[in-house]
């Protein structure tokens, strides 16, 4: 097989799909790597690099498109129908849940299509979970830019010229996003208190050196069956919004992270809130892609208001392109060589939860339901 990695075109975005470091997986398995050129320029990826590990350097998009049988992205949601051929096979973040209608518009040409975000959260599945490590950056960097914006310091200090106090951060939802978020928080010397609606997570919040906020509200089957939070009827997030604003209110800094798999980001942070916040006080809304947690949040937008500075990034690992490379190439390379050993296994649970289209058709099952189509067992055989 030839395994592409094509150059990203979205705008801002400085990632690649595919590191030096990974080639030799692939090419050791008796596949050839091509690289479009510049490809990992943005990242610190020379092409020189991917030569010195086997790779081979395509002059152009349309040459890995042409001569690939899989073409690795980032965003594979960026590409061209046109692009594609039959067979052929597609992978990367194609947001079915929340794009629908782009994955519809792909699966004419023929093309298997492979969402990374639909990689189930089961044990043999962690290496190829890139949802996670790319939630790990926006952890880390949620952190790092509050930190920055802030106009005080995280930890506390004991100087000549008097004691500083240390910070206060909230973090709303302890997922592998909020989870880094406290972790690195801590490590900076703020004093971190976290809140997620699953308090199966309490002992995780403690055990990276947050105190667990408890707020005494009932949710039914509050996490879902990968481990994800599952939305609530208004009137929990009314009563929750309540109970919240006093943490909210004590707080330097909040960092929102709470988001629902397909769905608009519940708002957790009203203006109200906002405007109770001390002057000064930072709130980075990792939700903001989805609409945001904070009812003041405007996508890749830093809104003052009320004297706080409300921060709304969509895309926090491409800031961090290096590392967020390495773990999404390590992720995506894992996926493509389980493919290429298990891709005659058809009840593999990894292959056919992330596979979308095949044979002309739209086969997921969930991302039909989204498109109003009937869940065709036939045509999906067919396909």
């Amino acid at each position: 097989m030839i395994v592409g990695a094509a150059r990203e075109t979205r705008r801002g975005e400085r990632r690649v799909s595919l590191v030096p470091a990974a080639v030799p997986a692939l090419v050791n398995a008796g596949h050839e790597v091509l690289i479009e050129k510049g490809a990992g320029q943005h990242a610190g990826y020379p092409d020189s690099a991917y030569v010195e590990k086997g790779a081979r350097i395509a002059g152009s998009r349309g040459d890995i498109y042409s001569q690939a049988d899989i073409v690795l992205r980032i965003h594979a949601s960026d590409t061209n129908p046109g692009e594609l051929r039959s067979g052929q096979k597609l992978i990367g973040f194609l947001d079915p849940l929340n794009a629908p209608r782009i994955v519809q518009d792909l699966a004419p040409s023929g093309a298997d299509l492979y969402s990374m975000e639909l990689i189930p959260r089961i044990t043999r599945a962690q290496s190829m979970d890139a949802l996670s490590s790319m939630a790990t950056v926006a952890g880390y960097k949620a952190a790092v830019l509050a930190a920055e914006r802030l106009p005080r310091l995280f930890p506390m200090l004991m100087t000549a010229a008097g004691t500083i106090s240390p910070a206060k951060v909230f973090v709303v939802g302890a997922g592998v996003a909020g989870l880094q978020a406290i972790a690195t928080a801590r490590r900076l010397g703020a004093v971190v208190e976290a809140y997620d609606v699953r308090p199966t997570v309490r002992e995780q919040v403690e055990s990276v050196g947050a105190k667990f906020l408890e707020i005494p509200l009932e949710s039914t089957d509050a996490e879902d069956v990968g481990g994800y939070a599952k939305a609530q009827d208004e009137s929990f997030y009314r009563r929750q919004r309540e109970l919240m604003a006093r943490a909210v209110a004590a707080s330097d800094v909040v960092i929102t992270t709470a988001a629902i798999p397909g769905q608009k980001a519940p708002v957790l942070v009203t203006e109200e809130m906002v405007k109770a916040m001390a002057p000064g006080s930072v709130i980075v809304d990792l939700a903001a892609e989805r609409g945001g947690n904070c009812e003041l949040t405007l996508p890749d937008q830093v809104v003052e208001a009320h004297g706080v500075t409300v921060i709304g990034p969509t895309n926090l690992a491409s800031t961090v392109p290096y590392h967020a490379s390495q773990m999404y190439a390590r992720n995506i390379t894992n996926f493509v060589l389980h493919l290429l050993s298990h891709g005659h296994e058809e009840n593999d649970q990894i292959l056919t939860e992330t596979l979308v289209t095949r044979g002309g058709h739209v086969v997921h099952p969930r991302v039909r339901q989204l498109l109003g189509l009937p869940a065709d067992a036939s045509v999906i055989k067919e396909a």
